[in-house]
């Protein structure tokens, strides 16, 4: 409902419901919050791999304090849901709380008759520049599959170092990692960026390893080089990075402000990337956005999830102005079943549309008809002893 229409009674929260449907290679969690406006209502996001159901219980328990307030005080909300409780914080707690807000800023944005990004400072840009990801394969399809992608468009590529499956502690598999990356280099030419995703397995000593075997690639960023844990471990990798000019990038695996502030306060990483399912949804994105900006970091935010993720990064993208670019898996044919207008990209840069909310409609038929599925979505590596490792 346009402004200029607004009523005097303030809206009211009715329901606050939870879809899963299998979304290929995950399965995808929505959340639907309905209002006594009729036809008014909001979607969010709260995938977690292999915690989909304790994530719907979460938001269960939360959207049962919402019922009765009004939709349009995100900030009042969100205060609301993080802080009430005894204990705080956490993944799952984060996750219901990021897709709850998603839907609630897709309420008012509809409400006001504007993009979610106008009610967050308006554009600071015309498009949203993607990457997408090309797998680790042996040296011809990777070659074959990267052409394929930038003939698509993109401009940017990321590609995992390992395989989930594969030891990587040693010299010879930093020297493999150099083989593989430069193979890509030379399939994709000098002008396409290259990304790579290490998801956190080395310790320092093996990442230092690693950058200097990628250092000739032209790297735009080297993503989570040790495990998020400890943000000490990231110092040694940062003092190499800085002597060979590679980026350093981290935050999927970081929540709210608090965990990031003293990520960037300490200028251990060139590059954050909150994920809007996990990080605190839009009111709390845009915060730690606003954060970075201030030590001279740019945002990337995670995003391999589902088409309303997409969404709200793309509105926080287009809002604030330290945004590098934005991850798009593309190949997930089930994100143009399941949202009624698809949105466009085009020459590797998605356009949001100037649509009320986040412009995201989804088909609760094609969610019925794709049931979840059940299965484990990462498993670390066991050695020769049986011991569960990282390495």
């Amino acid at each position: 409902m346009p402004i200029a229409n607004r009523r005097s009674i303030p809206m009211r929260i009715t329901a606050v419901d939870t879809f899963i449907m299998w979304g290929e290679p995950r399965n995808w969690v929505f959340v639907k919050i309905s209002t006594d406006e009729p036809e008014l209502y909001g979607w969010g996001e709260a995938t977690l791999e292999g915690k989909d159901a304790t994530v719907r219980t979460c938001i269960g328990q939360l959207g049962e304090t919402l019922i009765g307030k009004d939709p349009l005080e995100t900030e009042r909300l969100w205060q609301s849901l993080y802080r009430d409780g005894f204990w705080k914080g956490g993944v799952v707690i984060n996750t219901a709380i990021s897709g709850i807000d998603q839907a609630l800023w897709d309420i008012k944005g509809k409400h006001y008759g504007a993009p979610v990004y106008h009610l967050l400072g308006g554009p600071a840009r015309d498009r949203i520049r993607l990457y997408t990801h090309v797998g680790i394969y042996e040296a011809d399809r990777i070659a074959r599959e990267a052409a394929q992608l930038v003939g698509a468009g993109f401009t940017a590529l990321k590609t995992g170092a390992w395989a989930t499956d594969e030891p990587m502690g040693d010299h010879q598999a930093a020297a493999l990692l150099g083989e593989r990356i430069a193979i890509l280099r030379q399939a994709v030419g000098r002008d396409v960026d290259l990304m790579i995703d290490n998801h956190g397995r080395s310790r320092p000593a093996q990442a230092v390893r690693q950058l200097h075997a990628v250092k000739d690639s032209r790297i735009t960023f080297f993503e989570e080089p040790v495990p998020p844990d400890n943000i000490e471990a990231f110092r040694p990798v940062r003092e190499t990075a800085r002597e060979l000019g590679i980026d350093l990038a981290t935050g999927e695996r970081y929540f709210t402000k608090w965990q990031f502030a003293p990520l960037l306060a300490g200028q251990y990483v060139d590059v954050i990337q909150p994920d809007l399912c996990h990080a605190g949804g839009i009111t709390e994105v845009k915060k730690i956005a606003a954060l970075a900006e201030v030590h001279h970091v740019l945002v990337a935010p995670h995003n391999p999830m589902g088409p309303v993720s997409t969404a709200a990064a793309a509105h926080i993208g287009m809002s604030v102005p330290n945004y590098l670019t934005l991850e798009y898996v593309s190949s997930q044919p089930y994100r143009d079943r399941v949202v009624k207008e698809p949105w466009q990209i085009k020459d590797g840069y998605l356009h949001v549309p100037e649509r009320p909310g986040l412009g995201v409609d989804l088909d609760e038929d094609v969610i019925a008809a794709n049931p979840p599925r059940s299965f484990y979505y990462f498993k670390n590596l066991r050695d020769d002893t049986g011991a569960v490792i990282d390495i």
